[in-house]
């Protein structure tokens, strides 16, 4: 989701001829994209094959079935990987080292500590405000692997089933990468249909709110039921593995592959980065990101100041800042030695070195579907439709997100094929499809999707119990994002 298809994707989306007629190899690359799929989930649930292998071999047969030359199907999996490690895989990483620190120096517990206070029915609401601010200028990817050990903590501290704070904290974060700019989705189609940003921008929050609402705090209630899990997966080992006292804790010593602290490690710590600190530290890349989004939509590119504000809000440099930042207001400030960050450090790049191949492999399968020409067909089929801009924007966007797994194609991908409908129209409609584009992207993510197999390893969750949870969510997000630019559009 997010990063890998704005690195990727946006080029491919114009490969095919969406407005030639039907072909045969529009119809063999549908039948062959649902056998591949079919093939990835049956290795993974019936023959409990790693998800980096499934996800490989589905790859490379969907590339021979498709049509891709032989020669070419390895290098187009490798693209896909490729753009998700490149990019995505560093800020996982750079992510994670933060978490490691926020969860290790005590500073997840003063954000849990004060999220706590109050009644705890208003946590789910807390936890998808707390996502919704982080999530404006952050890509997914950013912020989940940022929240991470909040979210798990707060879980292992109330005893509450993870879902039921996991979910409004994922909705949260891509409500707001469907439809707020600066996100790539929202951006590009803002380019295609040459729409306003900051009509696009208001609007935009009308949508997010009820979708936020529905898809997070209200649905996390029934997901929590359908899958009735605790923390687990790469998540609980970001946040500090299991403590002594809960299910699964063992003897001897603790500092296992799961970070916890030694007692060396406990008796250099001697004291707690006040909440503040904490505020600032897991906050300074959101401000970063949020001065480079303000200097696209309101600063000349000839401005001396541009390029400076350009490299401090890129997502790697402003990761990396609070990294440097975290290493002293969660490391030498509090007692650590610059040994025992260095050990830290390395302790959290364990536990998501699987889940970055998961992903990049998730990357690789998006990229074979979309060289082999799934999207092109998709679209043919969505332009037969022949139904309004709003309809038909959403509608492909929904056809190709579910084709090839990519938000921004479908995205990209739609925008184009309803410009020519929306020529002439004022700004606030062209931002209404714009917004119905986005929120057909974000419809039903599945396998073919980097994002799902993020959500899956960092909840550590099967492939079911992923679809009943992130798949559905990201789906309500879709349709209520769809209803409401509908009701704005009949009053606006």
């Amino acid at each position: 989701m997010g990063l890998t298809d704005a690195v990727t994707a946006i080029p491919l989306a114009a490969n095919g001829d969406v407005h030639a007629p039907w072909n045969g190899h529009d119809t063999r690359v549908l039948i062959v994209a649902v056998i591949g799929i079919g093939i990835i989930v049956a290795l993974i649930v019936v023959l409990k094959v790693h998800a980096f292998l499934s996800l490989t071999i589905g790859a490379l047969f969907v590339g021979l079935a498709s049509g891709i030359p032989a020669g070419d199907v390895t290098k187009s999996y490798e693209l896909g990987v490729g753009g998700v490690l490149g990019y995505v895989g560093v800020l996982i990483a750079l992510g994670a080292m933060v978490g490691k620190l926020l969860a290790d120096s005590g500073g997840a517990d003063q954000v849990v500590d004060t999220l706590l206070r109050g009644k705890r029915s208003v946590l789910p609401w807390k936890m998808a405000l707390i996502a919704a601010i982080i999530g404006i200028p952050m890509f997914f990817e950013i912020g989940l692997v940022l929240l991470v050990p909040v979210v798990v903590l707060a879980i292992r501290r109330t005893g509450v089933r993870a879902m039921l704070l996991a979910i409004p904290a994922l909705a949260g974060l891509s409500v707001l990468h469907g439809f707020i700019p600066p996100h790539p989705g929202p951006l590009a189609a803002i380019g295609v249909l040459h729409g306003n940003v900051g009509i696009t921008l208001a609007l935009g929050l009308l949508v997010a709110i009820p979708a936020v609402v529905i898809a997070g705090p209200l649905f996390g209630q029934l997901a929590a039921r359908w899958v009735p899990i605790g923390a687990a997966g790469a998540g609980l080992e970001v946040a500090g593995g299991v403590q002594d006292g809960e299910p699964g804790a063992t003897g001897g010593s603790p500092s296992g592959p799961g970070g916890v602290e030694t007692a060396t490690e406990q008796a250099q710590r001697t004291r707690t980065p006040s909440f503040t600190w904490t505020i600032v530290t897991v906050l300074s890349p959101v401000v970063l990101m949020l001065l480079k989004a303000a200097s696209d939509v309101w600063m000349s590119k000839d401005n001396a100041l541009y390029p400076v504000l350009q490299f401090i809000g890129d997502p790697v440099f402003a990761l990396l800042f609070a990294v440097l930042l975290a290493m002293y207001t969660f490391g030498t400030s509090i007692g650590f030695g610059i040994p025992v960050l260095s050990k830290k450090i390395g302790l959290s790049l364990l536990p998501i070195s699987g889940v970055m191949l998961i992903v990049g492999a998730g990357g690789g399968f998006k990229q074979v579907l979309v060289d082999g020409g799934t999207g092109t067909a998709i679209a043919k089929i969505a332009i037969a439709a022949n139904l309004s801009a709003l309809l038909l924007g959403w509608i492909v966007a929904v056809l190709i997100r579910l084709a090839t797994g990519s938000a921004t194609v479908a995205t990209v991908t739609a925008a184009g094929i309803v410009a020519p409908l929306a020529v002439g129209e004022n700004s606030t409609h062209i931002a209404l499809v714009i917004l119905a584009i986005g929120a057909g992207s974000l419809f039903f993510s599945h396998v073919n999707d980097a994002g799902f197999w993020l959500v899956k390893e960092y909840f550590g969750m099967t492939v079911g119990e992923t679809i009943k949870t992130w798949s559905v969510m990201e789906t309500i997000i879709s349709v209520v994002g769809l209803g409401m630019v509908l009701l704005l559009s009949a009053f606006l």
